[in-house]
């Protein structure tokens, strides 16, 4: 432990290190510049570096192209591989700030700035840990990686997704999986609910904004659609009930947020200073940002908004109405005997004297695709961190959080990867 505190302004200035990236996504900047600071940081340590492009994956593009980064350490005797993933994307910073959002500045025993606590502060944990573990046992059995990988704020789909798919999280590759997502430092993170993104669309006639009679009024068709949410949808959501430990207490239950919803003309495009034209608009559209429980059904999930939508059409002769999917994952559990999961606890007993509190997350993390893809489920999310200051003006990690997450972290490695008795 004492190896650990002796990195603690290593740790600090790393995190400051990463925050001044500003890897915003969307649209997925700074992607190549942090994976080649991660491979200065790492290679000279003896890790092997794969810079990966998921070329064609959504999002990818020449102007964007996506990058993720492994870095691989083998022990010198055979063994598991314990695999860190962290993600590099951090969401725009709004507005509410008092601070910098990207100047990584060490304030009160805190450093601030987008992705400090999500999840920059728990990516420079694992490497802190790792760097650590190698020094003092560099001959330990099997294997270390760290990846910094793209997308997980929009889907994973040009990250873990993509390398899942290369088989980079395949069992006979990796056999441990940690991800330092910010669930507070005495946590383990089992998995997560389920998620289904669609879009709704209803449709009418143009006409003249003076004589709407002539039309049909598609934002009024959507607010239709609004209202029987509101009366059917919504309370039966809030009636449902899960086991999983999701946590804050109320994501127990079944959430539906409407992420967007537009109908009639398009916004004005900067320097535009008119006014819009009358129209009777033809054609709504509403996200929709689905959270079930392990305890629903995808299929059961997109019939009752099928169900909804039939309802309204019923009850209003000229609606008209397509309803896309945009993607969805199941929920995911690691099990609590999992090797993975008992090891991290026995290393939290060991750091705060005290049992783990088992949570599971109420928004998916990349965790969905390395069970689903990779088919690894020795997987969990463990990181430095408050939860609810993710996506946050003034988004902080606290120093101390990140030292003790990383002692949590080393004992794991130690644990985990000892090498034989007598080496």
């Amino acid at each position: 432990m004492r190896e650990i505190e002796a990195r603690r302004d290593d740790l600090v200035t790393l995190t400051s290190e990463l925050i001044r990236i500003p890897t915003l996504n969307p649209p997925g900047e700074a992607y190549l510049e942090v994976c080649e600071y991660l491979k200065r940081r790492l290679q000279p340590k003896g890790f092997a570096i794969e810079m990966i492009r998921a070329v064609d994956a959504p999002g990818d593009s020449d102007r964007y192209p996506r990058w993720n980064v492994i870095a691989r350490r083998e022990g010198r005797y055979a063994g598991e591989c314990v695999h860190f993933n962290s993600h590099t994307d951090v969401v725009e910073p709004g507005r509410g700030w008092t601070l910098d959002p990207f100047g990584g500045e060490v304030k009160d025993g805190k450093v601030y700035g987008r992705g400090a606590c999500d999840m920059k502060g728990g990516l420079a944990a694992s490497i802190v840990a790792a760097e650590a573990f190698v020094d003092l046992f560099p001959e330990f059995s099997g294997a270390i990686e760290i990846s910094g990988t793209a997308d997980e704020e929009t889907g994973g789909f040009g990250g873990v997704a993509y390398l899942a798919e290369k088989g980079y999280f395949s069992p006979s590759r990796v056999q441990h999986v940690i991800i330092p997502e910010p669930l507070n430092k005495d946590r383990i993170c089992l998995g997560h609910r389920g998620v289904w993104w669609g879009e709704i669309e209803t449709f009418g006639h143009i006409a003249h904004g003076s004589m709407p009679f002539l039309g049909d009024c598609a934002v009024r068709h959507m607010g239709a659609v609004v209202a029987e949410m509101e009366q059917s949808l919504f309370p039966a959501l809030a009636a449902r009930q899960t086991d999983m430990p999701v946590v804050p207490p109320l994501a127990r239950r079944s959430t539906l947020n409407i992420n967007s919803l537009h109908g009639g003309l398009d916004e004005p495009k900067d320097g535009f200073s008119g006014f819009p034209s009358p129209l009777v608009p033809d054609s709504a559209r509403m996200v929709l940002d689905r959270r079930y429980l392990i305890e629903e059904s995808p299929d059961g999930v997109k019939g009752e908004i099928v169900a909804l939508l039939e309802r309204v059409k019923a009850q209003r002769p000229s609606f008209d109405y397509e309803l896309k999917e945009l993607w969805g994952v199941t929920p995911t559990m690691t099990e609590r005997d999992a090797p993975v999961v008992r090891t991290v606890a026995s290393a939290i007993q060991a750091v705060f004297d005290r049992e783990p509190e088992y949570v599971a997350s109420p928004g998916t993390y990349d965790q969905k695709h390395i069970a689903r893809i990779g088919k690894m489920y020795n997987c969990i999310a463990y990181g430095p961190g408050i939860l609810d200051l993710a996506h946050q003006p003034d988004e902080y990690v606290g120093i101390d959080d990140m030292v003790d997450s990383t002692k949590v972290m080393a004992l794991s490695l130690l644990q985990l990867l000892m090498p034989p008795d007598g080496a």
